[in-house]
């Protein structure tokens, strides 16, 4: 049954532009956009990046954010594969979940590495296969695609969806072990402040104290530094959905002689829509 073997986009004409020509569009208003980097790529170089952070929001919001991380995708050596870490959403995985489903997407289809995942299931056993309907994988790929535009044949990826539980280190070491030349792209957003997400440790000066926070976490994350930055968002009950995608990321990162992490542009959705009733953080880190 072929059906299985595929991704269906479940956030597509939502998060992003479900028609492939206006996409494309959204994509480069994105890198152009005063909270993006404000060019478009140019020419990929033989410099290598081991791993990104970018936020998973709807475009209008965080694809500014997503430009930064992917300018230095597009920018960079291509790797044999991109390791997507992602959050669930959902709260269906009770376990680090995989799939080699090909992804259908507006811009055409996605390819997974199968032997990669075949590979990290029986390394990493506690590691399942299932369907992935995550828009935190899934608002990735579109400037994943455009990023590798230049060689879209050779583009793979391996994506799995991590609860927010479990062996961090044992996972990021299995990932670092099968394969060095990867990049792993970390989905998340940083701090949800407002009473829609439950979480308003502070009433006054929001923005300042959002960025301050956020700005602290992002530097155990620099370093590198997975036990701190745990320790960090247990202390202040973070709200930073991806922060065990990151925790696993990092591990991996160390494992592939990542020395530290570089931050290349936070904001926050209220800095856009102007209001700080409710805000969400959105970090680019770029990892060499």
């Amino acid at each position: 049954s072929l059906f299985f073997l595929m991704n269906i986009p479940v956030v597509a004409g939502q998060f992003y532009d479900a028609n492939a020509d206006r996409l494309r569009r959204q994509i480069e208003e994105s890198f152009l956009s005063g909270f993006g980097p404000g060019a478009l790529p140019v020419k990929r170089t033989s410099n290598l990046i081991k791993g990104i952070i970018s936020p998973h929001a709807g475009y209008a919001y965080s694809g500014p954010g997503a430009a930064w991380s992917y300018k230095e995708v597009a920018e960079s050596k291509m790797p044999s594969t991109y390791v997507i870490l992602a959050p669930d959403h959902n709260g269906t995985c009770s376990r680090p979940t995989t799939s080699k489903s090909e992804w259908h997407m507006p811009m055409g289809k996605i390819r997974t590495n199968q032997d990669f995942i075949n590979k990290l299931l029986i390394k990493a056993d506690f590691v399942r296969e299932g369907d992935i309907a995550e828009h935190a994988v899934e608002v990735q790929l579109p400037f994943l695609q455009y990023a590798s535009k230049d060689n879209i044949e050779g583009l793979k990826i391996v994506p799995i969806v991590v609860p927010s539980s479990g062996d961090y280190e044992e996972l990021g070491k299995a990932i670092a072990s099968i394969d060095k030349d990867i990049c792993i792209i970390m989905s998340s957003d940083f701090t949800h402040y407002g009473k829609g997400y439950g979480y308003t440790p502070f009433r006054h000066k929001v923005k300042e104290h959002m960025y301050g926070m956020d700005n602290e976490a992002i530097d155990y994350i620099c370093r590198l530094d997975a036990k701190g930055f745990r320790l960090f968002t247990k202390k202040m009950l973070s709200t930073i959905c991806g922060a065990y995608p990151i925790m696993v990321g990092l591990e991996a990162l160390k494992h592939l002689k990542s020395k530290e992490g570089k931050l290349l542009h936070y904001y926050t959705s209220a800095d856009v829509a102007g209001d700080y009733g409710t805000a969400v953080g959105y970090g680019s880190v770029v990892f060499r």
